[in-house]
């Protein structure tokens, strides 16, 4: 019996903090393939980039441009750039191979999946041979994990959450910003606050994204709504406040659940621990619970501390959840998606 043929990657988008990610998860797997290419948008095309290290040391990595690129020469891409390359290529890219886009350009198309690898991953058997996948924002990813297994244990119906983001989900300048801001403000200068419209270093901002007619930000009905899909729950009351702070890795949420049943809390603990993709930290132990300066560094786990009942309302509980943005929540649920996509064909 033959064996299946490795798949051929393309990684486009791989200057990005995302795409860099993707390949570091796609080496740190030893995820096997036949050809690796490493493409991008002719704006970034020279950007240095993480090198292979071959049987003769370390080897530099040549990027393709993305408009001149084949994708019919591949099997497996990942879009990890801007929304504007996915929306150019990437459905063109998946007349011939499963896509996996990390951006927010199909998120909210209605019959594209949208995945997150330990929660919905049953919704990849109705991929074929090719295709298009969506992936959530980060956050969305990091509540729709911790909620999964308390969903099946107790029937969730209403979730308040109020979540504090990393400036990494903005990009590469936005973390140049932060870093750029707290060295002038501690040498007396005044800060820049060019990439939020204020400063970042030392501040707190209670927007992320823009904010739309009713008062809601595009990040908040993001997460409502991508949160809903994943979970498959289209009524599910969310209520969401998205607040930008001066942390470059780590987006961390405190969430507020009720439930349809009664849930005791050895019970939730009980469902955490042994949910996938889910660390449940005991509030003994000497961590004592997850900050996103700690923790939130193991890429594979989305954190849950604080674990309490709700004294104000039945059936309910309060938690604290911390998880990497980038390496967790975007590169490891892509490179998880992508392994089950190509396990089940082989």
């Amino acid at each position: 019996m033959t064996q299946p043929a490795l798949p051929r990657i393309a990684v486009v988008g791989v200057s990005s903090l995302i795409g860099e990610a993707v390949l570091d998860e796609l080496r740190a797997r030893k995820v096997l393939h036949a050809a690796l290419y490493a493409v991008d948008d002719e704006r970034n095309i020279g950007r240095p980039l993480p090198t292979d290290d071959g049987e003769d040391g370390p080897k530099a990595r040549a990027v393709i441009p993305v408009a001149a690129f084949d994708f019919s020469t591949v099997d497996l891409v990942f879009f990890c750039g801007r929304a504007a390359i996915a929306e150019h290529h990437a459905e063109a890219a998946a007349a011939h191979a499963w896509v996996i886009d990390c951006s927010s350009a199909f998120r909210g198309r209605p019959g594209i999946p949208l995945v997150v690898a330990d929660v919905n991953a049953a919704v990849l058997a109705e991929v074929g041979a090719h295709g298009l996948i969506a992936l959530p924002g980060s956050a969305s990813v990091a509540l729709a994990t911790a909620l999964a297994p308390l969903h099946a244990l107790a029937g969730l119906v209403r979730a308040d959450v109020a979540t504090y983001q990393a400036v990494s989900g903005s990009g590469r300048a936005a973390m140049d910003e932060l870093a750029g801001e707290t060295v002038a403000m501690l040498s007396g200068k005044k800060a820049r606050g060019r990439a939020f419209g204020r400063q970042i270093a030392f501040n707190v901002i209670p927007q992320v994204d823009t904010l739309e007619a009713d008062g809601s930000s595009r990040e908040e009905r993001r997460l409502w709504e991508e949160t809903r899909r994943v979970l498959g729950l289209p009524q599910l009351a969310i209520n969401a406040t998205a607040v930008r702070v001066p942390v470059f890795f780590g987006h961390s949420l405190a969430v507020h659940a009720a439930f349809e049943r009664p849930v005791a809390l050895a019970e939730a603990s009980v469902a955490l621990q042994g949910a996938a993709g889910v660390s449940l930290i005991d509030p003994d132990s000497t961590v004592e619970y997850p900050t996103p300066a700690t923790l939130a560094t193991a890429p594979d786990r989305v954190y849950v501390g604080r674990l309490r009942s709700d004294n104000t309302r039945d059936r309910a509980l309060n938690f604290w959840v911390v998880a990497d943005n980038v390496r967790k929540c975007a590169a490891h649920n892509a490179v998880s998606v992508a392994q089950i996509l190509v396990n089940r064909a082989r």
